[in-house]
């Protein structure tokens, strides 16, 4: 073996004929990992590729793909007539840090720090859910195992045998037409919104619709009240945009609108969730709801009204909209169709006052991640056709059923250990916790044994907090909800010995 083909074996080693990683990319790995490390230093050459395939026991060809990889990526450098090298431009320090060792800033590294609401949306976002495999009691989550699948299907297929080659497009900004109007109709006799077609946006889902909002409407310093307790992605979103949000209590009417007043009268904006506040789960008073239509109208303040499952209503129909009693174009609507059918749908839309219909299309516009065309069609004919309104029908029989199994089971597995309250409305209840427990060690007891919930008490943004458990009963059926009310009351069980005994 020559000098040059020994130092080039050494930093390779002998390959692994049994992984299953190819050879091919396991020399090239390997070599190119020895170059970021310094092992093999500008300007060495390499030996031949006959040579090295001899020297490592693989085909020449195998070594061969390997090298001209790392020749395409400027790791090597082929030179006519003499050979091929590491490159010999590249830069010493690249050569002498090891892409495999733990990055670390030096003492003379220079970093422009975070600014501190993105260290705020950090902590935000890590008491959000996880996503993966659905497990009891996850919230906020519809019941896909009762999506009309076939029904669905045939409308998919419909529109690709047309072969409508616009649905592959872009398509309007503001989104699909036929589904703007739909949508503009079911509102108007489902929901008491007040809007012509042109005022729906159609969005990548509620969140984005969030987004658009904070983008177009708030400054860096806008005082935004929020609902306290009250959703964390709103939390984020607003964070995000550099508003001050100015936490404001909720009680059995709703948002407290002279406590907001008292904190920031002149406040820019307001969330509110007023048909079926989340996570409490308390309905607007219709008193309430005057009175935040009256102080924004004086405030000059926009009211971002959420309405993310207010079809779910079990012993009452639905509550209108607060945006069909504002006489003024104070009021963005928005909606989400993730939890009526199913989550990676992914469309929501956002109603918007006539004022300002231009310049969230223009937003729009601007936005990443639009709606499929082929997604909006077939929504717009399901919608039109009555499958939507009729689907609602059957998930609401199916969800109440769902909410009274939970309810049931809740009672003879939980006491003592939660108190269990479901509002008339919804996809989850609150279990409240006894005095002294932290639910979100709770929360992480639960999740031990295979039960997802959220705890309370990270969706209070003051500092002032209760515990407990937010428990979702929509995807789960009979013996999911009995199984998983086993386990969480063994779990919770467990800690409560643990807690008492000190």
């Amino acid at each position: 073996m020559s000098r040059i083909a020994s130092t080039w074996v050494s930093a390779l080693a002998v390959p692994d004929f049994d992984a299953q990683e190819p050879l091919n990319r396991q020399i090239y790995r390997k070599l190119r990992d020895a170059i970021l490390a310094g092992r093999l230093a500008p300007g060495a050459q390499i030996p031949s590729t006959r040579e090295l395939a001899r020297e490592l026991g693989v085909g020449r060809n195998t070594v061969l793909n390997a090298v001209e990889q790392l020749i395409t990526e400027g790791y090597l450098q082929g030179e006519r007539g003499s050979g091929t090298y590491v490159h010999r431009t590249l830069p010493e320090e690249t050569t002498r840090v090891s892409q495999l060792a733990p990055m670390r800033q030096s003492a003379t590294t220079r970093r422009a720090p975070l600014p501190p609401r993105m260290r705020d949306l950090m902590a935000i976002t890590a008491l959000l859910p996880a996503t993966g495999k659905l497990r009891p009691f996850l919230p906020c989550v519809p019941a896909v195992d009762a999506f009309p699948f076939a029904l669905w299907g045939k409308l998919v297929q419909k529109h690709w045998r047309r072969q409508d080659s616009h649905l592959l497009g872009l398509g309007d900004a503001a989104g699909y037409l036929p589904l703007r109007r739909a949508i503009a109709e079911y509102l108007a006799s489902a929901r008491a919104v007040n809007c012509a077609p042109e005022q729906v946006i159609v969005v990548s889902g509620a969140q984005q619709a969030l987004d658009l909002v904070s983008r177009v409407l708030i400054e860096p310093g806008d005082s935004v009240w929020i609902e306290d307790p009250g959703y964390q992605g709103v939390r984020a979103t607003l964070t995000f945009a550099g508003a001050t949000l100015v936490p404001v209590p909720v009680d059995e009417e709703g948002l407290q609108v002279q406590a907001g007043k008292a904190r920031a009268p002149n406040a820019r904006m307001v969330y509110v969730t007023p048909s079926h506040q989340f996570p409490l789960g308390h309905t607007m008073s219709l008193a309430r709801r005057l009175e935040l239509l009256a102080w924004s109208r004086d405030a000059g303040a926009w009211i971002l009204e959420d309405d993310y499952d207010s079809e779910y209503r079990y012993t009452s129909r639905p509550i209108p909209a607060l945006q069909g009693l504002a006489r003024d174009e104070q009021v963005l609507y928005v909606g989400t169709l993730s939890k009526v059918l199913y989550p990676s749908l992914r469309l929501g839309y956002l109603v918007v006052p006539q004022s300002l219909v231009e310049i969230f299309a223009m937003a729009r516009t601007l936005a990443a991640g639009a709606p499929s065309l082929i997604d909006q069609a077939v929504l717009a004919e399901f919608i039109t056709q009555g499958h939507f309104a009729r689907h609602l029908r059957r998930m609401r029989t199916l969800y109440q059923d769902r909410r009274a199994i939970l309810l049931d089971a809740a009672s003879r597995e939980l006491h003592g250990l939660l108190e269990i309250h479901a509002a008339d409305a919804g996809l989850h209840a609150v279990g409240w916790a006894p005095n002294g427990m932290d639910d979100q060690v709770m929360c992480k007891q639960a999740s031990a044994v295979g039960i997802d919930t959220l705890p309370l008490s990270s969706l209070y943004h003051g500092p002032q907090h209760k515990c407990g458990l937010v428990l979702g009963f929509a995807p789960f059926d009979q013996d999911e909800i009995h199984s998983g009310m086993r386990k969480l009351a063994q779990a919770l069980s467990q800690f409560h010995r643990r807690v008492e005994s000190g």
